[in-house]
């Protein structure tokens, strides 16, 4: 039931040909061409630009040196409170 048959295919150009026109139906095939040209087109220069922000990327990761941090822990000013309340008293 909701496979596409060749016969239905053949009923919806029948259609579009009642609707538009003998005239008119080469006009619209040659504007879908188009369309789908400029689509792919697109799609290309977007994969293209994809493809170079992530190399771009790996390469500055690669360049870039990796930085050092030096983390404090939470002890250490619980510390310095508690030593400096011990030398208040």
């Amino acid at each position: 039931m909701g496979d596409l048959q060749p016969w239905h295919l053949i009923v919806l150009l029948v259609i579009l040909f009642l609707l538009f026109g003998a005239k008119r139906m080469p006009d619209m095939a040659r504007s879908v061409g188009q369309s789908l040209r400029i689509f792919k087109s697109e799609m290309r220069q977007g994969q293209k630009e994809t493809e170079e922000v992530s190399r771009e990327a790996r390469e500055a990761a690669r360049v870039t040196p990796a930085v050092e941090t030096t983390a404090t822990t939470a002890a250490a000013p619980a510390a310095d409170a508690a030593q400096k309340q011990a030398n208040a008293s």
